[in-house]
């Protein structure tokens, strides 16, 4: 699995001019599923980015996480972040999971999510195109995988 984490301000999802996920401060997750990935992975990652600490504390040094800043998160499933362009112009999505096996993996690591402490967690439409809107706090960008 792979994850970019972009702390923000707010952030929005929608389909078809329709809002389905929206959120304040807290992350903007863009969640990228592996041919092979496990629950295993997902509760790594989730444990991982649930306690993660890049909000600042009062000397300004990234030091407090999610949590404890009470931020919400809007988790977004990407099966783009494995697209491979080592060979011509146009990626292969051959890495990334088969839709219906991907899309439990996304749920399951929500719910992973949830039990780590983040009590507000929106979401995308799985498979649909969307539209992402956010104020990036920072910037500030992490990429985790496992």
């Amino acid at each position: 699995m792979k994850l970019v984490i972009q702390r923000v301000k707010k952030a929005k999802v929608e389909v078809n001019n329709e809002i389905v996920g929206k959120i304040q401060k807290g992350y903007m997750v863009l969640c990228g599923v592996k041919r092979g990935d496990t629950e295993k992975e997902a509760d790594y990652l989730a444990r991982k980015l649930c306690n993660l600490r890049i909000f600042e504390d009062e000397n300004g040094k990234m030091n407090l996480s999610i949590k404890d800043v009470n931020g919400e998160m809007l988790i977004i499933s990407q099966f783009t972040l494995y697209g491979n362009t080592k060979d011509g112009n146009r990626p292969s999505f051959i890495e990334a999971e088969e839709p219906e096996k991907a899309n439990k993996l996304y749920e399951y690591f929500m719910e992973k999510c949830k039990e780590n402490g983040i009590k507000n967690i929106e979401k995308g439409v799985f498979g649909a195109h969307m539209e992402v809107s956010l104020i990036n706090d920072g910037p500030n960008t992490i990429i985790m995988e496992k």
